[in-house]
């Protein structure tokens, strides 16, 4: 089994993909794509000269390594943004495609806080509604994981007919070996974690720019909960 887990920033994505990791049957790969989108794109993100000197920056190159094999299973950890326009994905076809989804509220406040005033297109709502239009898959929400781990977790297992491993509820404290080369910006909170946090509060409250972003992606967010795994 090849899993391609899809998610915008700031959601669950690296905390499922430390559950799958500690997994016995499974290996890992982080955001493979993100040096490639970084190249092609040119924008300016955080750790961006250390991105592209560490990680495989052509996209045929990293397509060939999303379809090997794992041990025996691959958890892919992916973003939608990162797959732009004459990426293959022929590579995708024949994995187990889940969208892992937030409230765009959560996003957009998690985000400015590691990187000021995200466009519209760096929180991915848009790019992960398009994928899945397109290649369909399963539907999960951070918050229902966050409430219920393990309950949570043993209905996605069932939905894609895998066994569910109790180690998948913990992890060791710490940067894992899988972590892409940017982890230490953007991983802080994770690396001190041992498993999933519990519920969160209250939405945040938005204003301004951050707003108006709010309410163009809810209808995309929106679309995406309707489908999910209840």
């Amino acid at each position: 089994m090849r899993i391609a887990m899809w998610s915008g920033p700031r959601n669950l994505s690296t905390a499922m993909m430390y559950s799958f990791g500690n997994r016995s049957d499974f290996a890992v790969m982080d955001e493979p794509f993100y040096a490639a989108y970084l190249a092609a794109t040119g924008d300016d993100h955080p750790m961006r000269s250390e991105i592209l000197a560490a990680h495989e920056t052509d996209p045929q190159q990293v397509a060939a390594q999303c379809e090997q094999p794992g041990t025996p299973h691959l958890y892919m950890k992916h973003m939608p943004h990162h797959m732009l326009d004459g990426f293959p994905m022929d590579w995708a076809k024949d994995c187990v495609n889940i969208h892992l989804i937030r409230h765009p509220a959560r996003v957009i406040a998690s985000y400015t806080a590691k990187r000021e005033a995200p466009s519209f297109d760096d929180i991915g709502f848009g790019q992960q509604t398009a994928l899945y239009n397109k290649i369909g898959g399963l539907v999960i929400d951070s918050a229902d994981i966050r409430a219920d781990p393990e309950g949570m977790l043993r209905k996605l297992c069932a939905a894609i007919d895998l066994p569910f491993d109790p180690a998948m509820l913990t992890w060791p404290a710490g940067a894992r070996p899988e972590d892409g080369v940017w982890a230490s910006h953007w991983y802080g909170a994770v690396h001190q974690s041992t498993g999933f946090a519990g519920a969160e509060g209250p939405l945040p409250t938005l204003s301004g720019a951050g707003k108006l972003l709010l309410d163009k992606a809810l209808p995309y967010y929106d679309q995406l909960y309707r489908q999910r795994i209840t």
